[in-house]
């Protein structure tokens, strides 16, 4: 049974038109985020798939990406994301979204869309990384992530969430948290 949060009462009275689920490589954002999606039956999106050809091939060789090569990247899913939103439909994008510049882009002034952080250590995702087959983001990468990343602050809401437990019941838990108050 689908869980609907279209009136739901997150970080401002505009139930999200769209989730960012965001971390680093090998924190769970595409499971998490396409299990999250088929629970409340909205749409999902990879980021990922929006990459150019070019960034995957960089990537794929080891080579860390420049905030020249994201650009077009981020400009590409914050369309997905505007695209959503004006169409009055919802969704769930995966998205590293390391830096507080990113999110700025994908999420900025944009108040029916919420962030959630998939925050877990480098060596725990070093070791789920290690079991990961046909990806494109090599293990070697993983620090390099680690020392980009930007956790979220309190003035961006995040919904923070571990990535111990199994992706199911990470759902649950944003699920969950994202809930209208019951007390009311």
């Amino acid at each position: 049974m689908p869980t609907d949060l279209r009136s739901m009462e997150g970080h401002s009275s505009i139930a999200p038109a769209v989730i960012v689920v965001m971390g680093v490589s090998g924190s769970g954002k595409s499971t998490v985020g396409a299990l999250l999606a088929l629970r409340l039956q909205w749409e999902f999106e990879d980021a990922d798939w929006f990459h150019p050809a070019s960034n995957v091939e960089k990537m794929h060789s080891g080579i860390p990406l420049t905030d020249e090569d994201r650009a077009p990247w981020l400009a590409a899913v914050a369309a997905w994301i505007d695209k959503t939103r004006a169409a009055g439909q919802h969704g769930v994008v995966a998205c590293s979204a390391l830096k507080r510049r990113y999110r700025d882009i994908l999420i900025g002034d944009r108040t029916d869309v919420r962030l959630v952080y998939l925050k877990g250590g480098e060596t725990l995702i070093a070791r789920r990384i290690a079991t990961r087959h046909e990806h494109f983001m090599p293990q070697s990468l993983l620090h390099s992530q680690f020392e980009a990343l930007e956790e979220p602050e309190s003035d961006e809401d995040p919904l923070i969430v571990s990535i111990e437990p199994g992706p199911r019941e990470i759902v649950e838990q944003i699920l969950s948290a994202l809930k209208p108050s019951q007390s009311r």
